[in-house]
């Protein structure tokens, strides 16, 4: 099925004040989205944050469902949370690990990510070791299998990197780990909402998601998929009601990744993931997908035509993301000439992906992030603002 883009941008009301091309950091809310976490906002005014929470429980146990249907899942191996960090946070501090244990990762960690496991390593004296990777990039899964030994306790990969046009092949990746049966995690907060993601297929124990960037949802927003199976070997750091069972005397930890809820919550913004997700699934992750590889190939191929510019994001399948350098000119001050031009992009730091882009000597990349809703007509207004500005310094330096 081909997109109806008129109709998407309709759902957009955010498309007729700028062009946002940061979709990887978050993008804009179509109105369903808009409406649902609205209206709540306005029932908890009315009536009571609690009796509001009572009256939308079917609202807000949706956010769920909807997230495992997204990813071809049971309802009880999804737990919801803030953010996609928190989740990590969380699952990394709930597998066991001690000295001696040898942790596998990809450099293509986010920041944040990459900083959880040194403080993993710091915590439990297991270490940390980042994978090499080939010309494209990308962890081979032959080579992983070379590398496990009794030792290596855990294998995290990320699907999507936030600061590269790469896809990891976590399912090649996945079906190597589990010949061993080392716990094997993923982190599709760049992916989830852009291409299809089956838990199944990529034979992951945890993977964790976010609402605000693809999905559509709220900031703030965010879950963990954890195994029926592996679930129930995980002892969360910290505990909360939603989270136990108690009898009066001690507690029994719930069933499931639902041993990692917590009562208190942002209902309004439960709800709008739920709408989001729907959102999503009503449109086709399949067919969104298309579209974005199609606008993402077309604005490579345009950027890579003008003198200037370096297209430095790389893989031998790419998604919505397009990282570029613009010679002689910083990385934050060509976003902010986009952004007087009504363009949204966004600036990767070194400390955003600090494996990757310290290996490759990059401190700063320009991202343009596409989703399906943008126009052919916005990619060109960037491609033209950019051109401007390497051909004017082109001249300034012949004169």
């Amino acid at each position: 099925m081909s997109i109806n883009v008129m109709r998407a941008r309709a759902d957009t009301p955010g498309v007729n004040h700028v062009a946002h091309l940061n979709n990887a950091g978050a993008s804009l809310a179509p109105k369903p989205v808009v409406q649902a976490v609205m209206s709540h906002l306005r029932l908890e005014s009315e009536v009571g944050p609690y009796e509001a929470a009572e009256l939308a429980r079917v609202a807000l146990e949706r956010g769920r469902s909807a997230v495992a249907e997204l990813i071809n899942c049971h309802t009880d191996e999804i737990a919801m949370f803030e953010s996609a960090t928190r989740a990590w946070g969380a699952a990394l501090a709930s597998i066991p690990l001690g000295p001696g244990d040898r942790v596998l990762i990809s450099p293509m960690e986010y920041g944040s990510s990459y900083l959880g496991f040194l403080h993993l390593a710091r915590r439990t004296g297991c270490r940390v070791e980042v994978l090499p990777t080939d010309a494209d990039g990308l962890v081979d899964a032959d080579d992983l299998r070379d590398r496990i030994d009794e030792r290596v306790k855990l294998v995290a990969m990320t699907h999507v990197p936030m600061h590269d046009g790469l896809i990891y092949p976590v399912a090649a990746i996945g079906r190597t780990v589990r010949e061993s049966g080392i716990p094997y995690l993923v982190d599709a907060s760049q992916s989830v909402g852009q291409l299809p993601v089956d838990v199944r297929e990529i034979d992951c124990d945890v993977l964790v998601g976010c609402g605000r960037k693809f999905l559509r949802g709220p900031r703030g927003t965010g879950f963990l998929y954890a195994r029926r199976e592996f679930a129930e070997q995980l002892l969360p750091g910290s505990v909360g009601l939603d989270g136990v069972a108690w009898d009066g005397v001690g507690y029994r930890l719930a069933p499931g990744a639902r041993r990692f809820d917590t009562w208190e919550t942002n209902c309004a913004s439960r709800i709008g993931l739920g709408v989001a997700v729907d959102y999503a699934l009503s449109w086709g992750v399949e067919n969104t997908w298309r579209r974005i590889q199609v606008l993402a190939a077309g604005l490579r191929r345009d950027l890579a035509a003008i003198p200037g510019i370096t297209v430095e994001d790389r893989g031998r399948e790419r998604y919505g993301t397009v990282a570029l350098t613009v010679h002689g000119h910083a990385a934050e001050l060509v976003r902010a000439q986009l952004q007087r031009a009504g363009i949204n992009t966004w600036v990767c730091l070194s400390n955003a992906a600090c494996v990757d882009m310290q290996r490759r000597g990059i401190s700063s990349l320009l991202r343009v992030s596409v989703h399906y809703y943008n126009s052919v007509e916005e990619l060109t207004r960037v491609c033209d603002v950019l051109e401007s500005l390497t051909v004017g310094t082109a001249m300034r330096a012949v004169s």
